[in-house]
C-alpha cells in the first residue's frame, strides 16, 4: 500500500496523467508478484483491534470480492490472533499482543497467518512480525545481595554477582551495568562459552575490617530502550575477619551422565569442598548460584552434604544438558565455586509418530500392482537407535510399504485387487523404533476398492420352467427370472431382454427389463400350444456391457374349456333308433355311446350315465364304456318304444357335459315287421374312411337285400289281394293300435346298419315304421313309410 501511494504521488508530481496510469499498472503488477507472502510488522502491546494492514489494497482485490469469495484469515496454532473485516479489507489484531508471552526468549517473533479465498479456492500466506518495545525493565533476582569478603583478599579478586534478567530482546534487552562510586570495587562483565553473560565484582583496593566493616554499593542494570529502563540492587559487602582458608572443591567441574527416566530423589552427584580452618570457619555449606530456574526445578542441592538429587522429570527432548554452579561457603563466609554439568541420556520413552501426507481413499480394482495409495512420514523424537524406525503392515494384505526419503513411506499395492472378494481394506500400519525396549504406534488407513465391470450376470438357473393355465388373461405374470451380478453400482444393474431368433414367430411372452418378471402377452390355447421355449439375455450396465443367457420353458396347463363331443349317435340327430328283441336277456348290448373330449388329463376323462328313460329300470349305461345294456330281461309288459337320454360328463372343475338321445324299439323278431330308422334319428356320419367304406358296402348289400325283399312283398301283396287268407303277424298292442283299432294287412322288413358302428361289427336290425293301406291313417305315434308300395 505504501508503494502504491508513493507511485501515485510521483505520477501527480510529474503532471502527466498518462505516466500516472502506467505507474499505477506497474504498481499493481508489483503487488501481485509479491502476493505469495504478505509481510507486516506490528509493535507489541498495541490496543485491541489495532490496524495491521489493508489486505484488499495490498492484494489489489476489490472489496466486493472479499465477501463474495468468503475471505477469511486463519492463524497458525490454536489461538486466532487476527481478524479480517470483509467490508473494509482491514486486517486487525483481535487482542493486544505481548511478544514476551508469545515468543519468550526469542530474538524475533513472527506470527504466520493464511488468507483463504473461495470460488476459486486461493491461499495466501502472511507474516506479522511483532516488534519488541521496551515494556519490561531489567529485574534482579534479589533486591539485596550480601557478599562476605575476607579482609585479607588481595586486589584483583573477583566475586560473582547475580545477573539481572530482562524479558525484552535486542536493543531493548539488558545492555550494561553500573556500580555506584566507591573506593574498593569495580564491575566486570563477560560472556561464558555457553553464551551466558556473567557479572563479577572486582576488588581494586584491599579491605580493612578495622577501617570499615561493611560497604553498601548500588548496582544498576540498564537496557537499551528509548527511554531506557533500569533496575537496581543493593550489594552489601561484609568484611570478614581473617579467615585465611577458603573452601576448596576437589574438582572444578563435575560431569555427570544421567538417564532421562531417572526416578525422583535419585542421587546425581555429591560435590565436596574442604576448608582446613577450624571451628565455624571450617564448616562448609552449599548452595546454587548462577543456575537457571529450570535447573533449580529439576535438581535439589543438600546444603549440608552437597548431594544433588533429581526432583523433577527430566526430558532429553526438552534439554540435553543442564549446567549448574555450586557455591561452597564456610563459617567465615568465605566461598568457592564449582560447576556441575549434567548430560541427559536419551531413553526410548517416545513412540514413533505417523503423519499422513496424502491418501487416495478409493482405487479401482483393476489398478496395476505398485499403485501408490498413500504417503506418510514417521518421526521419533528420541535419538540414536531409539529414534530409528521401521514400518510394517499388519495382516496378509495386498499392500506393501516402500521407504522414499526423510522417513517418508509410500503405501503401494503389490497384487491384483478384486472388489468382489474384498470391497474395502482397513490397513493398520505399525511404526516401531529400534530401542532396547521397542515402542510402536499404529495408524489405520481405510481404502475402498471401486468397482470395474469384470463380472457378467449369472442366472440362478440355466433353465427356468414356468406354467400357465390356458385361456389366461393378457399380460399375466407367471414368474421371475433372476440374474445376479457380483459387481456394484451401474455395473451390477441387470437388464433383461428376449433373444430374437430369425425365422421364428413372435414369442408369446415378455420379460420386464428391470426385474425379470415374465408375462404372457395373450391368451393361450392348450389344444394348440402345449409348451414353448425362449432364450432370455441378462446384460449389466457396464461399459462394455457383459451378458449371460438362460432358457425359459413355458408349459401350458389344460383347462376344462371343451365339452364332450358325441361321435355316436351323431349330435345333429334328434334321436337314434335301436332294435331290441323281446327275448333280450339282462346285459343285452343295445347300443354304444361314443364321445371324445379335446381337453387333456382328467378334463378328458369321460363318464356315462342314464339321465332319463321311459322305463329307468330296463336299461343301464356303462360308467366308462358308454355301452347301453338291458338291466333286466325284456318282458311283454315293457313298452315297445323306449326313449333313452344318456349324459356324458367329463371330470373337469367345473365339469362339462353333453347328452345323447336313443330311441329303442322292442320287437318280437326281426321277421315280424319291416322297420327303418326314424326320421328323427338319422344315421350319424361315418367316423373315418374305414367306417365309410364299411357303410358303403353294407349299403350295397342292404340295397340288394331290400330290392329282393320289396319284390317278395309285392308278390305277396298281390296274392293277398287275390283272396289269400294267410295269417299275418301282429305287433305288440302298444305298437299296432290304430285309430280304427285294426292292423294293416301287409308289412315290410328292412335290414339296416347303424352309422358309426365299430369296424367289422354288425349292429342289430333297426325297426322301421310299417306301411299302411291307402286311405287308412296310421295309428297314434306312427308314421307312414315312404317306401311302402
Amino acid at each position: 500500500g505504501w508503494l502504491f501511494w508513493r507511485v501515485m504521488a510521483c505520477g501527480r508530481r510529474s503532471g502527466d496523467s498518462k505516466r500516472q496510469v502506467i505507474l499505477f499498472i506497474l504498481c499493481v503488477c508489483l503487488c501481485q508478484s509479491g502476493a505469495e507472502t504478505l509481510r507486516y510488522s506490528l509493535p507489541e502491546e498495541m490496543e485491541r483491534d489495532s490496524f495491521i494492514a489493508n489486505i484488499a489494497k495490498d492484494l489489489g482485490v476489490p472489496l466486493s470480492q472479499l465477501a463474495a469469495r468468503k475471505a477469511r484469515v486463519v492463524s497458525e496454532g490454536d489461538e486466532q490472533l487476527f481478524r479480517l473485516d470483509q467490508s473494509t479489507g482491514v486486517l486487525t489484531a483481535k487482542e493486544s499482543l505481548d511478544r514476551e508471552e508469545i515468543c519468550p526468549q526469542s530474538d524475533t517473533c513472527t506470527l504466520v497467518f493464511k488468507i483463504f479465498f473461495e470460488n476459486p479456492l486461493q491461499l495466501i500466506r502472511g507474516e506479522v512480525e511483532v516488534r519488541d518495545v521496551n515494556d519490561n525493565a531489567p529485574v534482579f533476582p534479589e533486591k539485596e545481595m550480601v557478599l562476605k569478603i575476607l579482609e585479607t583478599a588481595s586486589p584483583g579478586s573477583r566475586f560473582p554477582l547475580e545477573s539481572a534478567q530482562d524479558k525484552d530482546v535486542g536493543i531493548n534487552g539488558l545492555q550494561n551495568y553500573s556500580l555506584g562510586p566507591n573506593p574498593h570495587f569495580s564491575l566486570a562483565t563477560g560472556t561464558a562459552k555457553d553464551g551466558v553473560k556473567y557479572l563479577e565484582l572486582v576488588l581494586q583496593r584491599q579491605l580493612d575490617r578495622e577501617e570499615r566493616g561493611e560497604l553498601n554499593l548500588l548496582l544498576t542494570a540498564t537496557d537499551g530502550g528509548s527511554p531506557p529502563r533500569s533496575a537496581t540492587a543493593q550489594v552489601r559487602i561484609v568484611v570478614v575477619d581473617a579467615n585465611d582458608n577458603i573452601p576448596v572443591f576437589n574438582r572444578e567441574v563435575y560431569e555427570v551422565r544421567l538417564a532421562e527416566n531417572s526416578p525422583l530423589e535419585q542421587l546425581v552427584v555429591r560435590v565436596t569442598a574442604a576448608d582446613p580452618d577450624e571451628g565455624s570457619n571450617g564448616e562448609v555449606r552449599y548452595s546454587f548460584t548462577q543456575t537457571s530456574e529450570r535447573s533449580r526445578q529439576l535438581f535439589q542441592l543438600n546444603p549440608t552434604t552437597g548431594e544433588i538429587r533429581v526432583v523433577g522429570n527430566l526430558d532429553f527432548e526438552e534439554a540435553k544438558s543442564h549446567k549448574m554452579v555450586v557455591k561452597a561457603t564456610d563459617g567465615g563466609e568465605l566461598s568457592a565455586h564449582c560447576k556441575v554439568q549434567v548430560e541427559v541420556l536419551d531413553v526410548n520413552d517416545n513412540a514413533p509418530e505417523l503423519a499422513l501426507t496424502s491418501l487416495t481413499a478409493s482405487i479401482p480394482e483393476d489398478a496395476p500392482p505398485r499403485t501408490v495409495v498413500a504417503l506418510f512420514s514417521v518421526r521419533d523424537r528420541d535419538s540414536g537407535d531409539n529414534g530409528r524406525t521401521e514400518c510394517s503392515i499388519d495382516g496378509d494384505l495386498p499392500f506393501s510399504l516402500t521407504p522414499t526419503f526423510d522417513n517418508y513411506y509410500e503405501l503401494r499395492t503389490n497384487a491384483a485387487l478384486d472388489r468382489e472378494r474384498t470391497a474395502e481394506y482397513n490397513i493398520t500400519i505399525t511404526a516401531t523404533d529400534w530401542g532396547t525396549k521397542r515402542l510402536s504406534s499404529q495408524e489405520s488407513i481405510f481404502v475402498q476398492i471401486s468397482d470395474v465391470n469384470d463380472n457378467p450376470p449369472e442366472f440362478t438357473q440355466e433353465v427356468y420352467t414356468m406354467s400357465v393355465t390356458e385361456n389366461n388373461s393378457p399380460m399375466l405374470r407367471i414368474g421371475r427370472m433372476k440374474a445376479m451380478d457380483a459387481d456394484a453400482g451401474e455395473n451390477a444393474r441387470v437388464n433383461y431382454a428376449l433373444v430374437r431368433q430369425e425365422g421364428k414367430e413372435q414369442p408369446e411372452v415378455s420379460v420386464n427389463a428391470e426385474n425379470g418378471d415374465v408375462y404372457i402377452l395373450r391368451p393361450l390355447d392348450y389344444e394348440k400350444v402345449r409348451a414353448f421355449e425362449v432364450t432370455v439375455r441378462a446384460a449389466d450396465g457396464g461399459s462394455p456391457p457383459l451378458s449371460a443367457q438362460a432358457v425359459l420353458h413355458v408349459v401350458v396347463r389344460d383347462e376344462n374349456d371343451n365339452a364332450p363331443v358325441l361321435l355316436h349317435p351323431p349330435p345333429d340327430s334328434s334321436a337314434a333308433g335301436e332294435l331290441v328283441p323281446r327275448w333280450a336277456p339282462s346285459g343285452y348290448l343295445v347300443a354304444k355311446v361314443v364321445a371324445v373330449d379335446a381337453d387333456a388329463g382328467q378334463n378328458a376323462w369321460l363318464s356315462y350315465e342314464l339321465a332319463k328313460a321311459t322305463e329307468p329300470g330296463l336299461f343301464r349305461v356303462g360308467l366308462h364304456s358308454g355301452e347301453v345294456r338291458t338291466a333286466r330281461a325284456v318282458t311283454e309288459r315293457d313298452a315297445a318304444r323306449q326313449r333313452l337320454i344318456v349324459l356324458v360328463r367329463d371330470r373337469g372343475q367345473p365339469s362339462r357335459s353333453a347328452t345323447a338321445t336313443l330311441a329303442v324299439a322292442l320287437v318280437d323278431g326281426f321277421s315280424e315287421a319291416h322297420l327303418r330308422v326314424s326320421e328323427e334319428a338319422p344315421a350319424a356320419e361315418p367316423d373315418g374312411p374305414l367306417t365309410l367304406y364299411l357303410i358303403a358296402s353294407l349299403a350295397c348289400v342292404s340295397a340288394l337285400f331290400l330290392a329282393t325283399a320289396v319284390a317278395a312283398v309285392v308278390a305277396k301283396v298281390r296274392r293277398a289281394r287275390r283272396g289269400e287268407t294267410d295269417t299275418l303277424p301282429t305287433f305288440p298292442p302298444t305298437a299296432t293300435e290304430s285309430s280304427a283299432g285294426s292292423l294293416p294287412r301287409s308289412y315290410v322288413y328292412d335290414v339296416c346298419f347303424a352309422a358309426g358302428t365299430v369296424n367289422s361289427e354288425f349292429r342289430f336290425l333297426r325297426p322301421l315304421f310299417p306301411c299302411f293301406p291307402a286311405g287308412l291313417p296310421p295309428g297314434p305315434g306312427e308314421q307312414r313309410s315312404s317306401v311302402c308300395s
